[in-house]
């Protein structure tokens, strides 16, 4: 499997909010790492969404996302053809999910409420 990963650092404007986006990409988001600046930090409150920017399917969101480093490992649900409901495993009753595929299109990095020029960086893996 072919595994590439890129940067996309953030800043936040006087309202605390920033949209960022990688290269374009094709193949499966494996992870997203955040990492966020020495010594301006996203706020504690700062909200993610992260979207591929051509569909607007969604990668994955996380509230209040705080200031430590964290790392992501976003899967969708898996849906039956023929009435669109969830796929669960047998027991237990957990969904079946895989990975998020992208396919030539930007991975859109959005922060709402991060404060005022804060900063961090997202890497995201994507394989293929």
């Amino acid at each position: 499997m072919h595994i590439e990963r890129h940067e996309v650092a953030v800043t936040t404007d006087a309202s605390g909010d920033v949209t960022e986006y990688s290269p374009v990409v094709t193949g499966e988001v494996l992870r997203i790492r955040y990492v966020p600046d020495g010594s301006a930090p996203l706020d504690t409150g700062a909200d993610l969404t992260v979207t591929e920017e051509t569909s607007g399917a969604p990668i994955v969101t996380k509230a209040n996302i705080g200031t430590s480093a964290f790392d992501l490992a976003p899967q969708q649900p898996v849906h039956a053809v023929a009435d669109g409901a969830a796929l669960l495993f047998a027991s237990g009753g957990e969904p079946v999910t895989q990975r998020v595929p992208v396919a030539e299109s930007r991975i859109k990095f959005v922060i709402a409420s991060g404060g005022n020029a804060k900063a961090g960086t997202f890497h995201v893996w994507i394989g293929g």
